[in-house]
């Protein structure tokens, strides 16, 4: 008996002091918080997509309250998010520059040419780690929705084996470009001009064998720009969209019409305190 009793009793006093300890340890070791940071955390989308370039909302906020941020960089967010911002914290908002999803590929059920029938799990990632998928060009969307699955704002759906994108949906949140297994997906603002929507680096007579929406490197487009703001690079057409001055010749002149400007993006939001 006088075992067990000495036995719970030097539990219970054990416990007792690592219970102070811990409560001392809480108090010194403690990391001020500042408030701001939660507070400012609450007016962003919780979103947690990245695309301001921090790790998630959380990052952002306290790159905010630490003046390591602007405040036009939550796209999802867009206008309402800076409008908060800018009167929480007292300063002249910004512009934002809203951004849509640019899928570079063509390559639907009526262009691409498969090299088997793929029977395994349906997502992109999986179809991917099978000899590059089912289609003959490992280069081009494998159109089995991962990028739709991670849509928030269901902006993306998969036509004909082809991933689409609605602009008048799209936030911006980036997650489709993570999401996609070829990285075919980019974003691109209002300011975006000519787009090739093609990542098949090979020579033009194998991708021509392989999808006839393909660039075949011809080079019409950049013998034909004006401003000479087309290049070929690695078998395939790359646009200094510093340069490009819309003129829409490039799609003219693609024979696979693999170029084109981008239609749908949205307009430049400029917001004002107190409008």
């Amino acid at each position: 008996m006088d075992t067990i009793v000495l036995a719970t009793g030097s539990v219970t006093v054990l416990g007792f002091l690592c219970a102070i300890m811990l409560a001392v340890a809480s108090k010194v070791m403690a990391v001020e918080v500042d408030e701001r940071v939660s507070e400012v955390r609450a007016l962003l989308p919780g979103a947690n997509c990245g695309a301001c370039g921090y790790t998630g909302c959380d990052g952002y906020a306290d790159a905010i309250i630490n003046d390591e941020a602007r405040l036009n960089l939550c796209i999802p967010g867009g206008s309402s998010v800076v409008m908060s911002l800018s009167s929480y914290l007292g300063v002249e908002a910004e512009a934002v520059i809203a951004q849509i999803a640019v899928v570079h590929c063509r390559g639907d059920s009526n262009a691409l040419q498969r090299k088997m029938e793929y029977s395994g799990i349906k997502t992109c990632a999986a179809a991917k780690q099978l000899f590059g998928g089912q289609n003959a060009c490992i280069y081009g969307c494998l159109g089995f929705g991962d990028c739709e699955a991670v849509c928030p704002e269901d902006a993306i759906c998969i036509e004909d084996g082809l991933a689409r994108v609605d602009p008048r949906k799209c936030i911006g949140c980036t997650l489709c470009t993570a999401a996609c297994p070829n990285k075919i997906i980019s974003m691109d603002s209002d300011l975006a001009t000519a787009q090739v929507l093609c990542k098949n680096t090979e020579r033009g007579a194998a991708t021509r064998r392989k999808c006839t929406a393909g660039c075949i490197a011809c080079t019409l487009c950049v013998r034909g720009c004006p401003p000479e703001a087309i290049e070929m690079g690695d078998n395939i057409a790359i646009v200094d969209q510093s340069k490009c001055i819309k003129c829409g010749h490039c799609n003219e002149v693609c024979a696979p019409k693999c170029m084109r400007l981008a239609k749908g993006a949205p307009v430049m939001e400029t917001v004002e305190v107190g409008s």
